[in-house]
């Protein structure tokens, strides 16, 4: 049996987030999927896809949260109209932005990019 990458996929609109979730696994990927961060205790998931503007806070907030709990998985950060800043910040927590509106063409391969080097080192 093939090993199918397992992504966390925290995003707020519910629309959005059942496309995305209908998408992802169309492309091979096991996707658990919320609404918030809320309850959320660092999962086992070879990606994170986290939208970055919820009511419980920001994706990027989360991301921190997750990686005290010792969570070491990439992380895709989606944003919409990101500013300069918001860019480098989440640079500068290691994760990917990627602006909606966004295609999922490209969020997948975005998802196949970080999650590749992880699994050579495996």
């Amino acid at each position: 049996m093939t090993h199918r990458p397992r992504i966390l996929l925290v995003e707020s609109d519910p629309a959005l987030r059942a496309a995305l979730k209908f998408s992802l696994e169309l492309e091979g990927f096991a996707v658990e999927d919320h609404e918030s961060g809320a309850g959320i205790v660092a999962p086992a998931a070879d990606c994170l896809v986290l939208d970055n503007r919820m009511d419980s806070g920001t994706g990027l907030e989360l991301l921190a949260a997750l990686k005290k709990e010792g969570l070491s998985s990439p992380a895709i950060i989606l944003a919409s109209n990101p500013t300069r800043a918001m860019s480098r910040a989440i640079s500068a927590a290691g994760a990917r932005l990627i602006e909606k509106p966004l295609l999922c063409d490209g969020l997948v391969a975005a998802i196949r990019s970080v999650i590749a080097p992880n699994r050579a080192a495996i």
